[in-house]
């Protein structure tokens, strides 16, 4: 029989999609928990962290889901030595705070813009994961991709979809949660970075 692990990467994942499927159904929820600045201004700072755990539609939902499915564990396996086994809990919501901080300052005081979604924090987790294991394959749209390669195209077109500026995603908060991912984890564990060059160094063809 197939027991699935209750960490902390599947609490949040249950949690997540709990809330957002809500939050489809109930307007009035989804208003109170997006990211919205003029709501700064009334006190509600607990958007920086509610955000994460609502979606803009099932496919955002699933996507996010998915990811931090694969790579939540091995990441939280790193993260449970520290701060009393909640580790990765703090860096995960760490991830949503950091990711949208851009953000909010470029926007603070533009009422017409808002965001939503994991993404910033589930891109910390990806980064993190791609220190440890830059040549593993990972499956994108079921294409095998090594880690590596698509850390550098997901940066390369989120640098250039943000500049286009012509779509609804926060590009900026996947590149600043992923940059968080790796400056976090390398600050925790320094002796990450000659792993991450060596394993870079052991091209796997």
């Amino acid at each position: 029989m197939f027991n699935l692990p209750f960490n902390h990467t599947v609490t949040l994942i249950i949690i997540t999609v709990i809330v957002s499927l809500l939050a489809f159904n109930t307007q009035k929820l989804m208003n109170r928990l997006i990211f919205w600045p003029p709501a700064m201004k009334r006190g509600q700072y607990d958007r920086f962290i509610t955000h994460g755990f609502v979606h803009a539609d099932g496919t955002h939902l699933l996507f996010n889901m998915i990811t931090l499915f694969f790579f939540g564990s091995i990441i939280e396996s790193f993260y449970r030595d520290y701060f009393y086994n909640l580790g990765f809990v703090l860096f995960y919501l760490g991830g949503l705070i950091v990711a949208i901080l851009p953000s909010y300052i470029k926007n603070k005081n533009n009422p017409n813009w808002a965001s939503l979604g994991a993404s910033g924090a589930v891109s910390a987790v990806l980064f993190a994961y791609i220190l440890f294991e830059p040549w593993k394959l990972i499956f994108v749209f079921f294409i095998p991709v090594p880690a590596i390669v698509f850390a550098v195209l997901y940066v390369g077109y989120s640098v250039w979809a943000g500049k286009k500026g012509n779509s609804n995603i926060n590009h900026s908060a996947h590149l600043w949660g992923a940059a968080y991912g790796v400056i976090v984890t390398i600050l925790l564990e320094p002796r990450l970075i000659p792993h991450f060059l060596n394993k870079l160094s052991q091209l796997p063809f």
